[in-house]
């Protein structure tokens, strides 16, 4: 059995998201190596090289492109291979063709790799990191997926505009589908410990049900808005595989909500974001966040809309 190494990561899916987020990583000098595997080998050389020419302005390390023996000590392996979405598609227009990828690619990673954490970053997210655990064989807390992490920080960026703050003072959860059935968990949400609804008055901000609904829309359909002006989101998502890894390799315990196989008396048979901890053995357990009922509902529904999908695929 191969030791995994806290300082090697992989990305399978050299595309847009698993470049920048190949990129994000050198940034972040959080791996000393990372290999890049792409169906297209010539895609995956060209990435790894381009990135590799910024690494006199950063730290030393390793990047470049392999094959899936590559893996086999790898402590991460970020899976953002699968069809991009499409002007016009949803996440779960998606699932099929995914799905399909992901028969090929997860046998491969579970052949070679048996103690790492898989991070499924492609979309539609939720169904494939599902379709992944069962796939790998992996127990449940090293399988999870990039979730509603960024999601959350979206909306902690429109909540920052609206009340003229720093967003990394909100504490607020999009929670349930990465997706169009997501949920924006306002009853718990605050600003450094005061209820967003009397920050919100501080502000001089009154109308909370109009702010509420227009700003959860806005995040919502940012993904459609910005695959609409350039065709492809790949920034925000790749900040987001940056802060789960730190997460990870530093095992901070952070609380993010990652896509997690569900067990719980609101929501089981189905991997969805909650808050999670995260830590070096992958979800270390969720954190039950205060939810009204209608949040309670709405988390129900968007579980059963994700069932209904795994039960066409699988």
């Amino acid at each position: 059995m191969v030791e995994t190494n806290s300082r090697k990561a992989a990305i399978i899916g050299c595309g847009f998201v698993g470049s920048a987020s190949a990129f994000a990583l050198m940034e972040s000098h959080l791996f000393s190596e990372i290999v890049m595997i792409d169906a297209d080998k010539n895609r995956a050389e060209g990435e790894a090289l381009d990135i590799s020419h910024g690494l006199p302005f950063s730290k030393p390390m390793k990047i470049y492109a392999g094959n899936y023996r590559d893996i086999s000590d790898a402590a991460v392996i970020i899976v953002t291979a699968g069809a991009g979405q499409k002007p016009g598609e949803t996440r779960l227009d998606l699932v099929k063709k995914n799905v399909a990828i992901f028969r090929s690619i997860i046998p491969e990673i579970a052949k070679f790799n048996k103690d790492g954490i898989l991070l499924v970053v492609a979309n539609p997210v939720d169904i494939l990191t599902y379709v992944a655990k069962e796939l790998s064989g992996f127990p449940d807390n090293r399988v999870f997926g990039s979730g509603t992490v960024l999601d959350t920080a979206r909306l902690k960026y429109l909540l920052g505009e609206h009340l003229g703050v720093d967003s990394r003072s909100i504490h607020a959860f999009i929670i349930g589908e990465h997706g169009d059935s997501e949920i924006a968990a306002w009853s718990s949400a605050n600003v450094s410990g005061v209820p967003i609804h009397n920050f919100c008055e501080m502000r001089g901000h009154f109308e909370h049900d109009k702010a509420m609904v227009e700003i959860a829309e806005n995040v919502k359909n940012s993904a459609y808005e910005i695959i609409e002006k350039k065709k492809a989101t790949y920034y925000g998502i790749a900040m987001s595989v940056k802060r789960i890894c730190e997460a990870i390799v530093r095992d901070e315990k952070s609380i993010l909500p990652v896509s997690s196989i569900q067990k719980t008396e609101l929501v089981s048979g189905v991997a969805l974001s909650m808050p999670a901890i995260v830590g070096k053995n992958g979800v270390e357990g969720l954190v039950p966040i205060e939810l009204n009922e209608d949040e309670k509902a709405a988390l129900k529904t968007s579980a059963e809309t994700l069932k209904s999908v795994l039960k066409e695929v699988l």
